[in-house]
């Protein structure tokens, strides 16, 4: 008995398996944690701490890389019981109970706290720079982190690198790093690029280095299994009135693919593409190659997104000249 009402009353704050009793949610914590807070900066700041002082980093999924084609490493869902519940709830009710995540885990538990105390909170998919090097054909999503809504304005921040680090051992230790925690965006931009441009806050698109050397990949690129695409350099230097061929190849059915040069393209803009009737190019087949052109008529275009299948899943920086004597 002594040890049911321990666990029930101090489970969030004892370390993995050490009760098995507590059912409270992460939800229902969150509302517990916060209680006593007044603003939601301090609701906020409370989740984080407690986030990244009681969830370890899962060191083990790390190494059997369970990345599911999606690029960086995802959580298991393996509640069948409560079908019903959305994704988010059921992997950040996994993650509260053994306190280990992946940085999918750490996004998602982050928001469903977040959503229970109605602070506005998104989860962000795109490339962490773990290195000052250069990544070539590893400029890809990779990882997750959070923004969330306070006051007036969006913020920055990312549970999984604010929580340690892994060792030499391939250990992970704590040690709580407060720079990923509400980052001026100009300085979370060096090492998180995100999918979706709007997320890194400024005024102005950036420039990863990466570029010079490759596209940037989605999820969705791996989720496809794309062994080869052209151009290969992620900067395409082009005139006014010029056409470039973008070919991608596969060993799956081919799908239709087209190109966006819109300032931002993601899932939404996509969808309403589709539905307003966007002009999509003709596609040419060529055994497991599938290509189409584009036509540069816009001087300011500055990106060229590439999708298939309706996913959006290459990212190219646009340099367009007008020709010479115009």
């Amino acid at each position: 008995l002594l040890t049911s009402i321990i666990c029930m009353v101090f489970l969030p704050f004892l370390s993995s398996g050490t009760c098995k009793l507590n059912k409270e949610s992460p939800a229902d914590f969150a509302k517990r944690l916060t209680v006593n807070d007044s603003t939601d900066k301090q609701k906020v700041t409370s989740i984080f701490l407690w986030i990244t002082n009681n969830i370890a980093y899962n060191v083990r999924s790390l190494q059997n890389g369970k990345t599911n084609n999606a690029g960086y490493w995802l959580e298991e869902d393996n509640d069948s019981s409560s079908p019903l519940k959305p994704l988010n709830l059921r992997i950040a009710e996994n993650i509260f109970a053994r306190r280990t995540a992946v940085c999918d885990g750490y996004a998602r538990l982050f928001k469903v706290m977040c959503d229970a105390i109605g602070v506005r909170c998104e989860i962000v998919t795109g490339f962490g720079r773990v290195s000052a090097g250069r990544f070539g054909p590893n400029f890809r999503s990779n990882h997750k982190w959070n923004v969330v809504f306070l006051d007036t304005a969006w913020f920055l921040l990312d549970a999984t690198w604010a929580s340690g680090y892994i060792n030499y051992k391939n250990e992970f230790e704590w040690h709580y790093n407060g720079h990923y925690f509400l980052t001026p965006p100009t300085e979370f931009i060096l090492d998180h690029y995100p999918e979706d441009l709007r997320w890194t806050l400024l005024p102005s698109q950036p420039l990863a280095d990466e570029y010079e050397e490759t596209p940037f990949k989605t999820a969705a690129f791996s989720r496809n299994y794309i062994t080869f695409f052209s151009p290969e350099s992620g900067i395409i230097n082009t005139v006014l009135g010029d056409s470039i061929v973008i070919v991608l190849e596969n060993s799956r059915p081919k799908k239709k693919i087209w190109v966006s040069d819109f300032s931002y393209t993601d899932s939404n803009s996509i969808a309403i593409m589709q539905c307003c009737g966007a002009v999509k190019p003709i596609n040419k087949l060529e055994r497991n190659k599938v290509s189409c052109i584009y036509h540069v008529i816009d001087i300011n275009a500055r990106w060229l997104y590439v999708i298939y299948d309706d996913e959006m899943i290459l990212r190219y920086q646009l340099n367009i000249k007008r020709p010479a004597g115009f």
